[in-house]
């Protein structure tokens, strides 16, 4: 069911908040956690933020301006954070950072970032409602919202002369 109210919604109410403990499985062959690790951990707990303002079914339509910044690795644990960051029609905007905990010194630092994008799996007659950013954070990757979308619309249309071309025959065929 979708939110239907005219009012906008706080970036706070869509928070999603997540740890996980970094184990020798997570690893790959340099001691880091691999990338697919993070990125599935990602769309996993990114998408609750965006079922928290659409109270509806929701599909990942991409992932963007991903920035892996520090490595983690054994003995980190990672805490991701995401809310909604921008909402159009169908689709909305989800903002995600890990911030990596080393567990022996409790220092801690920022891993990684990436915007997701999420789209209604049926569709609604009503607009998303609106997010209302609260601190300083949330303020600067909203204001952002509008060009990214732009930036998308843009992209899409490029990505879709490339899909035009791609030869789907078996390559094992004479």
């Amino acid at each position: 069911m979708i939110n239907l109210s005219i009012q906008p919604i706080s970036c706070n109410q869509t928070l999603a908040v997540a740890t996980h403990r970094i184990f020798p499985p997570d690893l790959n062959e340099h001691q880091t956690v691999f990338g697919g690790k993070l990125l599935s951990l990602v769309d996993d707990s990114a998408s609750v933020a965006a079922v928290r303002l659409t109270h509806a079914k929701v599909v990942t339509a991409s992932l963007d301006h991903i920035n892996f910044l520090v490595p983690f690795q054994l003995d980190n644990i990672i805490s991701m954070e995401a809310y909604v960051s921008g909402t159009g029609h169908r689709s909305l905007e989800v903002f995600a950072k890990l911030i990596g905990e080393d567990l022996m010194t409790g220092k801690r630092f920022l891993g990684f970032t990436c915007f997701l994008t999420y789209v209604l799996s049926t569709p609604q007659a009503a607009s998303l409602p609106t997010v209302r950013p609260v601190t300083k954070e949330q303020r600067y990757v909203c204001a952002g919202y509008l060009q990214r979308y732009q930036e998308r619309q843009a992209q899409r249309a490029s990505e879709q002369a490339l899909i035009n071309h791609v030869n789907l025959d078996s390559p094992f065929q004479p």
